[in-house]
């Protein structure tokens, strides 16, 4: 008891603490930075003192970042959002405008364009890009997983906070090398911005292997539906109600929906939700299930 007293008398005011790293970070000690303000936060987080340890996070990973410190401000980042979480802040609005300070940090660079490829030094470029690209992408959306985690928790929405889900699959889709829309899709299908949404869909559509493109459209609809979005789903088809939207999918979707197992799963979600279906064995094909629904 007697030595966490003094652990809590001897650690300095956070901004004294904020201050001094700064200076390190300025002088170019991004590393040494990095280990004090790990250390540091720890000290507060031991003494129960979060709100300084969040402080001292939050400042260095917007000044690392800010350097282009990717690994480094990832790495506070995260532990800014795993602090949250230990200390059991609350999930409010100014809550989320310090993860929201933190993610608009994270650098948005374009792969360099119109490089020869039978170049070596421009081959070199494009893989130090796409490696860069990969780098930003993983530390972006491991601190903002785990702030998802936390809002749900501490407050938000049961699938964790719409604005933070928009801002991964925003990132995401904007900064990956390679996109995973069906990644891209499940955090925007999340999110409250079906405007964002359709219009990466329509960008993604023009890029997209030949077939692909009903496949993203047939994906986007069914997770909103399996949430019981079906605001959003209309929106994002212009639609009036289920019914139509299950036809539709029944007539122009049927291949896609057919080559992506997940969909039938997602397909009884929405029976149930929609129009009390029981769920159906896996084994038996979807043809039966819209016919139950009433289909033509």
């Amino acid at each position: 008891m007697f030595r966490e007293r003094v652990r809590r008398v001897i650690q300095p005011p956070a901004q004294e603490s904020i201050d001094k790293l700064e200076k390190v970070v300025k002088e170019g000690n991004y590393y040494g930075a990095q280990q004090m303000y790990k250390s540091t936060s720890a000290r507060y987080a031991s003494a129960e003192r979060y709100t300084d340890a969040l402080n001292v996070l939050q400042s260095g990973a917007c000044l690392q970042l800010e350097k282009g410190q990717i690994t480094c401000g990832a790495e506070l980042s995260l532990l800014f959002a795993e602090t949250l979480a230990k200390s059991k802040v609350s999930y409010d609005e100014d809550t989320l405008d310090r993860v929201r300070k933190i993610y608009k940090r994270f650098p948005r660079l374009s792969v360099p364009q119109h490089l020869e490829l039978a170049d070596d030094d421009d081959l070199q470029k494009l893989s130090e890009a796409i490696a860069a690209a990969k780098t930003r992408v993983e530390g972006c959306s491991a601190f903002l997983k785990a702030a998802i985690k936390w809002s749900a928790e501490f407050g938000a929405h049961r699938h964790g906070s719409p604005e933070l889900h928009d801002m991964l699959a925003d990132y995401m889709y904007s900064e990956s090398p390679e996109v995973d829309m069906g990644k891209v899709s499940f955090h925007f299908a999340r999110g409250k911005n079906p405007k964002k949404f359709a219009s990466a869909l329509v960008n993604f559509m023009g890029k997209c292997y030949p077939g692909e493109d009903d496949l993203a459209i047939a994906r986007a609809i069914l997770m909103y539906l399996s949430l019981g979005n079906l605001r959003d789903a209309n929106k994002l088809m212009d639609e009036r109600d289920a019914l139509p939207l299950f036809n539709m999918l029944r007539q122009t979707y049927k291949s896609s929906v057919d080559r992506e197992s997940t969909f039938n799963e997602l397909l009884d979600e929405i029976g149930e939700k929609f129009y009390g279906v029981r769920r159906r064995n896996p084994l038996e094909g979807i043809g039966d299930f819209f016919k139950m629904m009433g289909g033509d």
